[in-house]
């Protein structure tokens, strides 16, 4: 199927997805071809594609929204997507994403209170972070909330969970989560973007950070020493990309946390310099 593709092809077991650049249109029509070569390649392998299911996103502003069809069928346009169960928007705007992720959690909590009698701290914290957690932080590097209000949803749907416990109900809401050994969600955020962030400079996906982050040239001995250039956009959607927000925490953590020798020492070190956020 990769067999002379033009633009991005991407595979996950029986999703394809083709993602191009059209501010021209040599664009539209690279992505065209891609499309008629999918069209041949469909017969000839004996695999069919769902077309009820193939959808177009346009994303960008003042995207020229050209037609493309597969085969003799016109693609239908959608406003919205769901890629690998994250909801994304042609504004890629994420708070639909957020309203889903909260809902799911909310009803695995429900389930909980309904069907688990017990409330000890182990029991809870175990059914919360096995069956509850996941749902607010699946894929969260790509749909990190953008918003206020998006990040106190989240927040409160661990709020909810951590209120189950008896004798905690006078506390706050941090001081419930020092009491639990536990922490905001916003704090496991960006200790899971810094990870990342080691994994895409000096770890198992060094090769392909190489074109996504870009090492600041500077010849200051203070921080860490190996800091990050911090790129300037026009539009708010892109600074919350991991590959822009990470860098500003990046370059404010301690030598020592970024020369880590392995990513378990670095993991360690990271939990010390984050240790003062709740």
């Amino acid at each position: 199927m990769d067999s002379g593709i033009e633009c991005t092809l991407s595979k996950f077991a029986n999703d394809t997805k083709l993602c191009g650049v059209v501010d021209m249109l040599e664009g539209r029509d690279a992505i065209q071809r891609d499309l008629d070569r999918f069209a041949r390649w469909s017969p000839v392998n004996r695999m069919k594609f769902n077309k009820v299911k193939c959808k177009v996103l346009h994303v960008g502003q003042d995207n020229p929204k050209h037609n493309s069809r597969l085969g003799e069928e016109w693609i239908e346009s959608s406003p919205e997507e769901k890629d690998l169960r994250v909801l994304i928007d042609e504004k890629l705007n994420m708070t639909w994403q957020c309203e889903l992720a909260a809902q799911k959690a909310n009803h695995v909590l429900d389930c909980i209170k309904s069907s688990v009698t017990s409330r000890l701290r182990e029991v809870i914290l175990l059914f919360y972070s096995v069956l509850m957690r996941p749902h607010l932080e699946y894929c969260i590097h790509l749909w990190c909330p953008q918003h206020k209000k998006d990040l106190e949803l989240l927040e409160q749907v661990q709020g909810r969970a951590i209120k189950m416990f008896i004798r905690l109900e006078h506390l706050s809401y941090e001081d419930r989560l020092r009491e639990l050994g536990l922490f905001s969600l916003e704090k496991r955020r960006l200790w899971g973007d810094l990870i990342a962030a080691f994994h895409y400079l000096k770890g198992v996906y060094r090769k392909d950070g190489e074109g996504l982050f870009t090492r600041a040239s500077s010849d200051r001995t203070r921080g860490n020493g190996f800091k990050l250039k911090e790129g300037s956009f026009r539009l708010d959607v892109r600074k919350k990309f991991l590959t822009v927000r990470v860098v500003r925490h990046w370059n404010r953590l301690p030598r020592e946390a970024v020369e880590a020798p392995s990513l378990e020492v670095s993991k360690a070190r990271l939990d010390g310099a984050l240790s003062n956020l709740i």
